[in-house]
C-alpha cells in the first residue's frame, strides 16, 4: 500500500521554520511587546481621561460668572439691589442668583471644617451670574457695576479657563509622546532580540547561504516570526490593560479628581489599534535589524 505523499510546505511555512520557535529572543520580543502595549493602553487612557476633564471644567466655568461683593454692612443691602438690578437689564444674563450664608458654608468647608462661623466673619457676599446663548458684555458690565456698586468684583472665571484649556492641550500632547517613546523603546528591544536571534544562528544562516538561500529569504523569515510573536505579546497586553482600565473607579463612584480616569464611549476602541501598531513597529525593526546583520554575517 502506498502511503500519500505529504503536501509540500508553503514559503511561509518553510520561512518559519528558519527561526528557533523558542529561545531568550522569542519570550523576550513577546514580553516586551506585551508589557509595552499595557503601559500604552494606560498612558492613552490618562491622556483621553485628563484631556476630558480639563474640558468638562473648562466648558462648565464658560458659562457661569460671579459677583463678589465686599462692603460695609449696612451698605451691603443696598449694593447687592443695585447689582440685581443691574443684572436684570444686562442683555446675555439668562440668570442671577445670591449665594446665601448656607452655600456660602458649605463652599468653604472642605478648607475650614463644618464649624465655621460665617455670619461672625467678613466674607463677601456671592451673586452667581448664569450666560445666555448670546454672551453678555463682561467690561460693558464691569463699569456699570462699578457705577452702580463700588464693592461688586465681576469675575467671569477666564483666569480659570485658560490655564484648564492649556492643561487638555498639554496632556493630550504628553499622551502622544508617552505613546511614541513606548513604542520607540519596544522597537528597540526587538531590535535588540532580533540581532541576538540572528547572532545565534549564525551557523545554520551560512549554511542556508550555501545551498543557495538568498538574504531576503533570510531576513523575511526572522522579520515573519518576529512579527507574529509582538502581535501575540501585544494582544495580550493590550487586554490586560482594558482589564486593568475597566476595575479602575467609576466618574460617580467617589466624584473625587481621580475617578473616571478609564475610556469613555469610542474610547474604548482605541486599544484594539494598538497590536496592529505594535506589529508594524516590529516588521520596520526587524526587518532593518535583518539586513544590517546579514550583511555584518558576510
Amino acid at each position: 500500500m502506498k502511503l500519500p505523499k505529504a503536501k509540500p510546505a508553503s514559503p511561509a511555512t518553510r520561512a518559519l521554520e528558519v527561526v528557533p520557535p523558542s529561545g531568550p529572543t522569542a519570550w523576550l520580543t513577546t514580553f516586551t511587546a506585551g508589557a509595552m502595549t499595557f503601559l500604552c493602553v494606560f498612558a492613552l487612557a490618562l491622556s483621553l481621561a485628563s484631556g476630558r476633564l480639563a474640558t468638562r471644567w473648562s466648558e462648565a466655568l464658560a458659562k457661569t460668572a460671579t459677583i463678589r461683593l465686599s462692603a460695609p454692612v449696612e451698605q451691603v443691602q443696598i449694593q447687592t439691589d443695585a447689582i440685581l438690578a443691574t443684572l436684570a437689564i444686562t442683555p446675555g444674563v439668562a440668570s442671577y442668583r445670591v449665594i446665601d450664608d448656607a452655600e456660602t458654608k458649605k463652599l468653604l468647608e472642605p478648607w475650614f471644617g463644618p464649624g465655621l462661623p460665617v455670619e461672625a466673619l467678613p466674607i463677601p457676599r456671592l451673586i452667581e451670574v448664569v450666560e445666555a446663548d448670546q454672551p453678555y458684555d463682561s467690561e460693558g458690565l464691569r463699569q456699570r457695576l462699578t457705577a452702580e456698586a463700588p464693592g461688586a468684583v465681576l469675575d467671569d472665571h477666564t483666569r480659570w479657563r485658560r490655564p484648564l484649556a492649556e492643561a487638555a492641550s498639554r496632556i493630550r500632547l504628553l499622551g502622544v509622546l508617552s505613546i511614541v517613546l513606548i513604542g520607540a523603546a519596544m522597537a528597540a528591544m526587538i531590535t535588540l532580540a532580533a540581532r541576538a536571534a540572528l547572532a545565534t544562528n549564525a551557523e545554520e544562516i551560512r549554511v542556508l547561504r550555501l545551498v543557495g538561500a538568498k538574504d531576503s529569504y533570510i531576513a523575511r523569515a526572522f522579520v515573519r516570526r518576529f512579527t507574529l510573536r509582538t502581535l501575540a505579546g501585544a494582544a495580550v497586553g493590550a487586554a490586560a490593560g482594558l482589564v486593568g482600565v475597566a476595575a479602575l473607579p467609576a466618574a460617580d463612584a467617589a466624584g473625587g479628581f481621580l475617578t473616571g480616569l478609564g475610556f469613555s464611549g469610542t474610547g474604548w476602541l482605541w486599544p484594539f489599534a494598538l497590536p496592529p501598531l505594535a506589529a508594524i513597529v516590529a516588521f520596520l525593526a526587524t526587518r532593518r535589524a535583518a539586513f544590517q546583520k546579514l550583511r555584518e554575517l558576510t
